[in-house]
């Protein structure tokens, strides 16, 4: 089974969004340097961020994400933005005659998530998007990793990384500790 890693842009003070879901500076970065980081997303970044970037997307084989972000994305127009396959926790199923093609998956619980995820991407990475369904998903003790692209922007408030994540959660020191321009990549094992 792949690992199951945590990823999202951050801001110093922990959040992923604004109050209203917008990014405002948090992925600037992925326009600020002249290092491709693939063909087909159209990011150019520092040299050192783009190595970083493409190794993780390349290992990914399933996103998992909750509903909000599909909502707000329209699930990428059924083009999965890392992987070949994407898992929407929902409690609602896959909208009426969206992207039938799409290897879109919409299930009804984190745990059930994972497992679906696991299932389509076999040794591969399973990403999971931050935010209220990460946090649970890391309440669930199904998180191996949780990798961070810290920008430094201090919202103040809005959507937080861990969500609402209950009770304390000990991560391992950073293995990863990579910085690039407006942004500084970090990666943590989760303690078992």
């Amino acid at each position: 089974m792949g690992s199951v890693i945590m990823h999202s842009a951050m801001s110093v003070d922990g959040f992923i969004a604004d109050e209203k879901d917008g990014v405002g500076p948090l992925h600037d970065w992925y326009e600020n340097g002249d290092t491709p980081i693939d063909g087909a997303s159209g990011f150019s970044v520092s040299r050192v961020s783009a190595e970083y970037i493409s190794a993780m997307w390349a290992s990914i084989g399933a996103l998992v994400i909750g509903r909000r972000l599909f909502d707000l994305m329209n699930g990428w127009d059924g083009h999965p933005p890392v992987g070949e396959h994407v898992v929407v926790v929902s409690h609602r199923p896959k909208p009426e005659g969206w992207h039938p093609e799409a290897s879109y998956h919409f299930v009804d619980g984190v745990t059930a998530a994972i497992e679906k995820a696991q299932e389509l991407a076999g040794d591969r990475v399973i990403s999971l998007n931050a935010g209220e369904v990460a946090g649970e998903v890391l309440a669930a003790g199904l998180v191996d990793e949780v990798a961070m692209d810290l920008v430094p922007v201090v919202f103040g408030s809005g959507r937080r990384y861990f969500g609402k994540v209950d009770g304390q959660h000990l991560l391992e020191d950073p293995h990863v500790v990579i910085q690039g321009e407006g942004v500084l990549h970090l990666g943590f094992k989760v303690r078992r």
